[in-house]
């Protein structure tokens, strides 16, 4: 059986609506039921940030993982973390799986943050997902909060992870670019 492992944050962890509705599990019932020979692992960790995540990555080198999925940098954004930093952080995990790993294919999730940061934040920290996806020829998720960021039924009460509906439209948005993997 090949394995998927998700590596991320608070919104692969199911912050406020526990693994069980999290995206991860739910992209395991789609594999599931398509019949497919994947295990997913969830390796999200509530208020990790990309550095944390630079450091965090060596404890799971040692698994199987045929696809990772790597969902950082929200916590980055929600900090005011240059870009710059957010963008070599993350290169040094990709470059790490790549190097223990050669045969994984990597799903990069974008992530932007709304346009109130001052100066050029926000814009710099939307395009550094996209220049690391086409650096590395990534399979990318532009934005996986998408239609569901600031949408008040798809969130809960902190207006900032989503509910299980809001974690519904996640798994459509990263099963859009897995399907093409599996």
């Amino acid at each position: 059986m090949k394995t998927i492992l998700f590596f991320g944050d608070s919104l692969s962890a199911g912050h406020g609506v526990g693994q069980s509705n999290a995206f991860p599990a739910l992209i395991q019932k789609q594999i599931t039921e398509a019949g497919l020979e994947y295990k997913v692992v969830n390796a999200g960790l509530s208020g990790e940030t990309s550095a944390g995540g630079k450091y965090r990555i060596h404890n799971w080198l040692n698994r199987k993982m045929d696809i990772f999925v790597l969902e950082l940098g929200a916590n980055d954004g929600l900090r005011g973390i240059p870009a710059r930093e957010t963008s070599q952080n993350l290169q040094e995990i990709i470059d790490v799986v790549k190097k223990h790993h050669p045969e994984t294919k990597i799903v990069l999730a974008g992530m932007e943050i709304p346009d109130i940061f001052p100066g050029r934040y926000a814009a710099e920290f939307r395009a550094l997902f996209r220049q690391l996806a086409l650096k590395n020829n990534l399979a990318f998720v532009p934005f996986l909060l998408e239609g569901v960021v600031g949408v008040p039924h798809l969130n809960l009460s902190d207006h900032v992870h989503p509910n299980t509906e809001g974690h519904k439209m996640l798994t459509q948005h990263i099963w859009g670019v897995l399907k093409d993997l599996l």
